[in-house]
């Protein structure tokens, strides 16, 4: 028989969530929230930028890429923006 987080009362979150914080802190989240004065100012290379587009992009429409993968896409993320934006537009309608 497994347990459930209701047999645990009222302060169940620490046998659900184990990361749970005790209410000192920032709510659910572990980290504070980003200070914009304090960012680095660091450019992403584009081709950079475009590989983790098409990351997400394939991941969103459900094919998440595999480590074999990585071939693939560094070499399309290598082609210019604009054939970048065709492929994950296509993906897009995928969905």
């Amino acid at each position: 028989m497994t347990a459930s987080a209701y047999e645990f009362g009222t302060d169940h979150r620490a046998f659900v969530d184990p990361y749970a914080l005790d209410g000192s802190g920032f709510g659910d989240y572990q980290l504070t929230p980003p200070r914009s004065g304090e960012r680095l100012d660091v450019a992403i290379d584009p081709q950079d930028r475009r590989r983790l587009e098409l990351h997400a992009a394939l991941t969103a429409a459900g094919i998440p890429p595999r480590p074999e993968d990585r071939e693939a896409i560094d070499r399309l993320s290598a082609l210019p923006g604009n054939i970048n934006n065709t492929i994950q537009r296509w993906l897009a309608h995928a969905l």
